[in-house]
């Protein structure tokens, strides 16, 4: 008991991380930070009486153990060794019987590929059943068995699967099947077993159920018209309540942003939620499934794109609209989900960022996480009945004894004018004197950086850094007009205002120049060695973790029929213009490099080329490669040992 006790006694609610003390030793900080979060999953039981809880264990391992709220007891029941494979999340589909994911790297003809395994689990012993479709002699390895599109009611241990069905080979002699694609299956989980609800097919890459048992929406690729190559047209199509004829829904471009792109549907409304663009941000709308198509405006906001929606319940049915300003929001349409975020505000007070993870069948007890920008968040048990909330466990036990910054949402001027929003923290106790500071853009580059704990930048607080997290121009969650061609194809622009968060720390007294560094993970890794290629003089020390170098090498590790990927990055005179390995000669500052040998984001070939390219030049350059470690680098010594020498590095260059 000794591993999972922690969870639910011996820490006050609102005893929160963060009070001032002194600038912590490196190793012990790296430690702290470095390691992953104590629960990575977390799911609670139809009857609402136990949580499924993923834990990380030692290295790349992961275990899932029972959380019995009943008795407060906990039990380890399943684990993955993480060679190759680890657990991501379990759901329940009986009060005994788990579905759990599994997450892979392999080495396909000279490459790496991740691939993802289904498995159900007893919740009382960890008896495990594939749920994988798996022939003798298959034509090719299945990248993925498929995922849980509706839970249903948790009675009977039966759940709605997409499955990938992949045929024999065309020379096999035995006995097998031929189909080929995502089907949909209602399996068995105590057996494996399926019944067929919707045929395989090569064409289709998702489904997506109504909550009532029903197959609502599919998407296609648009290649089953246009030949072989992915254009990143996916053609959706939709069936009314009382009918199994697909309609034509929407043709949905990714790279132009046109047409309706569905991300749920309510059953008890008969409706589909959908993401549209327009007026150059994504707005929510529903669509009538029943034949009119007629769309109505959910919600919008003026400010931001709408990125998704809350649904609650085995049925998954709506009840509100996300989006993040300088903070993330819900906008509930159920006034029963409104007046229970309500509650949930007033008793976390000092834990603003409130999500309902899970609900058990009737929906009366329900699984909450609750974070702020110096709290990586807890998660608790909230009883309607009751009327009561139960801490149940925190992300980072032993957070408490760092040092930890106030998050405070900033905007400053880009060289154009433009007011670029983001994120400063300043180490606690921080005086009015210039000091060390970090520039820190996000990855992506179709992302952006939110309110909230960042375990990285909060590592470099600790060891007396401000940091800046910049959402430049090509982040997305601001509009259309914000993401323009995004971070590659517009790069000069996103680099620029990389670089003028530095001048804005610098001109504000935040920073003192001559201790400026910029720090960044894949295309924030891109974005430090490129603003060293642009603005030689600017940052005195490079941190690139699992970095792009050079895009035309990115752009060849996309497929050759993944048109749309490559599109993406870009094409021509940009391709050389835009890559830092094309022009090592230009940077001045030192630079140290991480990667993991095992990243399908970023190959490790490129830190490699990069390394070699700053050395031939005679450029101060140190790559440090992990072996058998993926993008994330999930691995807690991994991680601890990458803080520590960016640290050791930096205090080294910045003369501290």
């Amino acid at each position: 008991m000794r591993l999972f006790g922690r969870f639910f006694v011996g820490f006050s609610l609102f005893a929160l991380a963060g009070a001032a003390q002194a600038q912590m030793d490196t190793k012990t900080a790296a430690a702290i930070f470095g390691a992953r979060e104590s629960i990575l999953d977390a799911s609670l039981s139809p009857d609402g009486t136990k949580v499924a809880l993923v834990k990380p264990g030692p290295e790349q391992s992961t275990i899932v153990a029972i959380l019995d709220l009943t008795t407060g007891s906990a039990k380890a029941v399943n684990s993955a060794n993480g060679k190759p494979l680890t657990l991501r999340g379990c759901g329940w589909a009986s009060n005994s019987r788990l579905v759990c994911s599994l997450f892979g790297i392999m080495n396909s003809q000279g490459a790496y590929e991740g691939y993802s395994r289904l498995i159900a689990v007893n919740a009382a012993d960890g008896d495990v059943v594939p749920l994988g479709i798996t022939q003798r002699i298959q034509a090719y390895i299945s990248h993925s068995d498929g995922y849980v599109i509706d839970w249903r009611d948790g009675k009977t241990g039966e759940v709605l699967i997409a499955r990938n069905y992949i045929p024999l080979k065309d020379n096999a002699i035995t006995v097998g099947s031929k189909a080929e694609g995502l089907a949909v299956d209602l399996v068995d989980t105590k057996t494996g077993k399926g019944k067929h609800i919707e045929s395989a097919d090569p064409y289709v890459g998702s489904y997506i159920a109504d909550g009532q048992g029903n197959i609502r929406i599919k998407a296609a690729y648009d290649w089953a018209r246009f030949g072989t190559v992915d254009r990143g047209i996916t053609n959706y199509y939709y069936r009314t309540a009382d009918s199994d004829k697909w309609k034509p829904f929407s043709d949905y471009s990714w790279s132009a942003r046109t047409g309706l792109r569905p991300v749920a549907v309510d059953g008890t409304k008969n409706v589909a939620y959908v993401i549209e663009t327009t007026d150059g941000r994504d707005q929510l709308f529903r669509v009538a499934l029943d034949g009119t198509m007629r769309k109505e405006l959910a919600y919008a906001d003026p400010r931001v794109d709408v990125d998704g929606v809350v649904t609650v319940g085995r049925s998954g049915h709506v009840v509100g609209a996300t989006y993040a300003t300088d903070t993330r929001h819900v906008a509930y349409f159920d006034p029963a989900y409104e007046e229970l975020h309500s509650k949930l505000a007033r008793a976390l007070s000092t834990l603003p960022l409130i999500n309902i993870v899970d609900s058990s069948a009737d929906e009366t007890r329900h699984l909450i996480f609750a974070a702020s920008d110096t709290d990586p968040g807890r998660y608790f048990l909230y009883d309607s009945a009751k009327k009561s909330l139960t801490p149940l466990g925190q992300m980072r036990p032993d957070i408490s004894t760092a040092p930890l910054g106030a998050v405070k949402s900033i905007t400053y001027a880009a060289a154009d004018g433009t007011q670029i929003p983001g994120y400063l923290t300043l180490p606690p106790g921080r005086g009015d004197k210039p000091g060390p500071a970090i520039v820190m853009p996000h990855g992506g580059p179709a992302s952006r950086d939110e309110w909230g704990f960042d375990w990285l930048a909060q590592f470099f607080v600790s060891q007396g850094y401000a940091v800046l997290q910049p959402n430049y121009r090509g982040s997305s969650g601001y509009g259309q007009n914000w993401f323009i061609d995004n971070g590659f194809r517009s790069w000069r622009t996103a680099i620029s205002d990389v670089d003028d968060a530095a001048r804005w720390m610098v001109a504000q007294k935040i920073a003192d120049p001559d201790q400026l560094a910029i720090v960044g993970w894949s295309y924030g890794g891109y974005a430090a060695l490129q603003s060293g290629v642009v603005a030689p003089s600017l940052f005195k020390a490079i941190v690139a973790i699992a970095p792009v170098t050079d895009l035309g090498m990115l752009r060849s590790e996309q497929s050759a029929y993944d048109r749309a990927s490559r599109d993406y990055i870009g094409e021509g005179a940009q391709l050389e213009e835009g890559s830092p390995l094309r022009h090592v000669d230009a940077i001045k500052a030192p630079v140290l490099m991480f990667h993991g040998t095992k990243d399908i984001n970023v190959d490790a070939a490129e830190s490699k080329a990069m390394d070699k390219a700053l050395q031939r030049a005679g450029k101060s350059s140190e790559l440090v490669l992990y072996p058998d470690i993926d993008h994330q680098l999930r691995d807690s010594s991994v991680r601890t040992d990458m803080l520590t020498r960016a640290a050791n590095f930096l205090n080294k260059t910045l003369k501290r």
